[in-house]
This record gives structure tokens, C-alpha cells and sequence, in this order.
């Protein structure tokens, strides 16, 4: 596997889209693969306009949200994998952390994305983060030598909350998706089941491409998605 690799794990079908869908696209625009990863649908929480259809029923809401977040990931160039673990509660048990853990030594992937460890709006989000935080250090060891199969460490960043200010995020990263937030717009409007959030997440955009724009000067930059690093980057020079 040569090609750049990365992860995005979301609690629910639609959290990618929102928060890191310019980036994916940005990603796999540059040659590299990019896999999403659902650990549920949101089908009992986050999709209240599938609900208000008469004869709802949960796996029929389970398999519109696949579709939508299978067409969402193909807008922008990556691959959709969910593990339907049900959210509202989201519960991570061994057997889930240890398959997460399995997926990322199959990927080894070279950035990893997900929630902020704290989320006072949502109960699912903070499970997502603990569960991807395990599996990446099960994934791989101690850095050393270990007695199982392994992958290298991975950059490991979180993506913008919905109330960042709520949710001690504090942006380290901005990433320029002007180029590619065509695809982003595309893959929004595939979340059928959540089209309010489509304006909330188009300004958003705009204003971390403000903020970008004043940290590097660059008059270019239109659209922007923030992220924080948890651990930091290794460089050879400043």
C-alpha cells in the first residue's frame, strides 16, 4: 500500500459529511484513499424527518441512511464501511473496540479523524472518541516490537464539533477545501435526512476559510474545515 491512507470514524452515518467531507475530498483529489467509517446509522436519533414518514420502521430508516452515506462517501472519493452498533445509546463494547482495532491494522492508516472527547449535547460522540482512541493504540502497541500483528502510529486529529466552544476544541489545523468544496456541497445534499444542517455546515465553512485566510495571508482561500491535534507532528525542520 502505497498510496496515503486516511480514517475518519464518526458516531453516526452523517458526522463525516458535516465536519470532514472537504478534507476527504481534498485527500483522495491528491491520489490518496480515504475510508468512513459509521459506528451507527443515527437512525434512532439524528433521523427525525425519515421518522415522520407513516409506517416508519428502524431497518427501513437503517437502510436509507447506508444509502445516503454510501453516495456522500463516493462524492468525495471514499469508500463506506458502517458497523450499525445502534446510537441513542451508543455502546462500545470489547468486541467492537477489538474490530475497530483489526480495521486500522488492515488500513494502516497514515490520519485518523473523529469527535472531540467531549460533547455536552450528545451522548454518542465522547463513546466514539473513547472507542477510537482504544483501538488505535491496540492497533499499534507500544511502539515496540509486540506479539501481535500491528500498524505504524497514526496522526490522530479531531474534527470540529457542532458547538466547539462547548467541547474544549480549539482549532490546530485549518485545511483549504476552495478547491474541492463542490464535492463537500454534493455530499451534503446526498443527507437527505438531515438538510437543515446543510446551511449551518456551508457557513462554517466560510468562516474557518476566513479564518485561514488571516493566519496565512492567502486571499485564495474561501473555505476552510478546522481540526485539533492530540498529539504532535514530528518535523525535521521550522
Amino acid at each position: 500500500m502505497s498510496e496515503r491512507r486516511l480514517l475518519v470514524v464518526g458516531a453516526h452515518s452523517a458526522d463525516f459529511v458535516w465536519r470532514a467531507a472537504g478534507t476527504v475530498a481534498a485527500h483522495t483529489a491528491a491520489g490518496g484513499r480515504a475510508l468512513v467509517v459509521a459506528l451507527s446509522y443515527g437512525e434512532r436519533g439524528e433521523s427525525g424527518e425519515l421518522w415522520k414518514q407513516e409506517g416508519q420502521t428502524e431497518e427501513n430508516v437503517k437502510r436509507i441512511r447506508h444509502e445516503e452515506a454510501t453516495k456522500a462517501a463516493a462524492a468525495v472519493g471514499a469508500e463506506f464501511q458502517a458497523f450499525d452498533l445502534g446510537d441513542y445509546p451508543l455502546h462500545a463494547t470489547q468486541e467492537s473496540v477489538d474490530r475497530l482495532a483489526e480495521l486500522m491494522r488492515d488500513v494502516a492508516p497514515h490520519v485518523v479523524l473523529t469527535h472531540p472527547e467531549r460533547d455536552p449535547f450528545n451522548p454518542d460522540h465522547p463513546v466514539a472518541h473513547a472507542m477510537v482512541a482504544r483501538a488505535r493504540l491496540l492497533s499499534s502497541g507500544a511502539g515496540v516490537a509486540s506479539g501481535f500483528r500491528t500498524a505504524p502510529p497514526s496522526e490522530f486529529l479531531v474534527f470540529e464539533p457542532h458547538q466547539p466552544e462547548l467541547c474544549g476544541f480549539t482549532p490546530s489545523v485549518y485545511v483549504d477545501i476552495t478547491p474541492v468544496f463542490d464535492r463537500k456541497a454534493d455530499a451534503m445534499r446526498c443527507m437527505a435526512a438531515q438538510q437543515y444542517l446543510r446551511e449551518y455546515y456551508t457557513q462554517r465553512a466560510d468562516q474557518r476559510g476566513n479564518h485561514a485566510r488571516k493566519v496565512t495571508g492567502d486571499p485564495a482561500i474561501r473555505q476552510a474545515e478546522a481540526f485539533q491535534r492530540l498529539l504532535p507532528n514530528v518535523v525535521g525542520a521550522l
